[in-house]
């Protein structure tokens, strides 16, 4: 890469929302170490009822410290369902307890979720999805942004633009969009330019993401897609530094990663966190999730992988770690 003959355009880094990924903990350390300007919770599932305010503090516990992590990054609250006015009224919850804004999720391609008329399914609806956003934006107060999260399609992308209309006509502010469908899954390639398509056929602000896993992948997803902004999921979980990375870049600078001792004291502090939040047997499996999607970024990542992969005393774990510094 040749950084001083880029010209980019600042945009923001926002962190998707990544179901048993990107749980408070995550967004902590990944905001922490900087560069990126907002965060997404994981799905809160809305059936049958408004939830309780523990419940939302399960998913987002920041919103105990005014939606914010601790860094000071704001998180939105991203709820998932079919049933407009219970979306709504559980939006009104979210809002009271400080939310700084509510995202609707037309995008998970999980089996289970699709199943129970969740996610990407919806999409071969817009007029239910603009029914879902429509009753959330009336029901939240006007200085509380309601955004939703899509992708092309459910089976293939036809409805791709039709769906980025309603989402329009119902109000939202703002629009991600994932550049798959769901049978596309995360298969590469992500299809930046029918974000451009999408972009093209709406007024109203939209954010790329897809398959972004360094700068060069930023600026061409940026190029086809017309987007300033760009939402970042595996890319920032395979390397946390990649925010701190594209800023750089951004400025014109080289936007070299971070050494990997640094990510291992990333990981020592990770596994402290989990330590206190989980019973013992289940703290490895999360250390291990995340070496193992840094594994494609890094080589000293796949080799430490293979290292751990059958310990599961957390002593052995925690020394097999701290050997890498």
């Amino acid at each position: 890469m040749n950084a001083e003959k880029v010209n980019t355009q600042a945009g923001k880094i926002i962190l998707a929302p990544m179901e048993g990924v990107v749980d408070a903990t995550m967004r902590h350390l990944i905001t922490k170490l900087g560069g990126v300007d907002l965060c997404v919770t994981e799905f809160i599932r809305i059936t049958g009822y408004v939830l309780p305010e523990k419940e939302f503090l399960k998913s987002a516990p920041e919103l105990a410290r005014q939606g914010k992590t601790p860094a000071g990054i704001p998180v939105v609250v991203q709820l998932l369902g079919s049933e407009p006015e219970l979306l709504a009224m559980n939006a009104i919850s979210a809002a009271k307890m400080g939310a700084p804004a509510i995202d609707l999720n037309f995008g998970c391609p999980s089996k289970t979720v699709n199943k129970h008329r969740g996610g990407a399914v919806l999409l071969d609806e817009p007029a239910l999805i603009h029914q879902i956003v429509k009753a959330v934006r009336e029901a939240v107060p006007d200085n509380i942004p309601v955004t939703a999260k899509m992708r092309l399609g459910n089976l293939d992308k036809s409805l791709a633009v039709d769906n980025a209309v309603a989402i329009q006509e119902a109000g939202a502010n703002s629009l991600a969009v994932h550049a798959r469908t769901k049978v596309e899954g995360y298969k590469p390639p992500a299809h930046w330019e029918w974000i451009g398509r999408i972009k093209e056929s709406v007024d109203l602000h939209v954010v790329a993401n897809g398959e972004v896993w360094n700068c060069e992948d930023y600026q061409r997803c940026k190029e086809l897609s017309g987007c300033d902004d760009v939402m970042i999921g595996r890319g920032l979980i395979a390397r946390p530094e990649l925010g701190l990375m594209i800023k750089s870049y951004q400025l014109g600078q080289s936007g070299d990663g971070a050494a990997w001792p640094q990510v291992v004291l990333l990981l020592l502090e990770y596994f402290s966190f989990v330590e206190q939040k989980l019973p013992p047997k289940y703290v490895h499996g999360r250390i291990k999730q995340w070496l193992h999607m840094m594994r494609p970024q890094r080589e000293e990542a796949e080799k430490l992988f293979f290292s751990v992969k059958t310990i599961n005393d957390l002593s052995d774990l925690r020394a097999c770690l701290e050997r890498e510094l």
